[in-house]
């Protein structure tokens, strides 16, 4: 994985696994990897995955089990939350990004729509 060194490492790598569970690479109940085979695999410090697992259980994604390892959270509801989640981030960042070049929320919507239709 290609760090941006914008953002944080940790965010990134939460983001990574985020978008794993939305496409159904790891699945509700899927157990995740122990944190030195995760920090070997994203080549990162283990304390950074350690940081990782703690906030994916603060946002309730996945939960630990003592002596077995971390679970991703069986929660259908919790997989379509995380994608509008994501697609909500996206759209803000992308609605900041283009208001920066000048555009009003007419032509923003205007371009979308464009876009959407086909157009370039």
């Amino acid at each position: 994985m290609k760090f941006d060194n914008k953002i944080p490492i940790y965010m990134q790598i939460i983001n990574s696994i985020k978008i794993d569970i939305i496409n159904g690479k790891v699945k509700p109940g899927d157990k995740l990897p122990s944190i030195r085979e995760m920090a070997v695999n994203y080549k990162v410090n283990p304390n950074t995955l350690q940081r990782v697992y703690q906030e994916l259980e603060r946002e309730d994604i996945t939960y630990t089990q003592r002596g077995t390892g971390s679970f991703i959270k069986e929660d259908g509801n919790m997989v379509k939350s995380l994608k509008k989640e994501m697609a909500r981030e996206v759209i803000e960042n992308f609605i900041q990004s283009i208001k920066s070049f000048g555009f009003s929320d007419d032509e923003i919507v205007n371009v979308i729509r464009e876009r959407l239709e086909g157009g370039e």
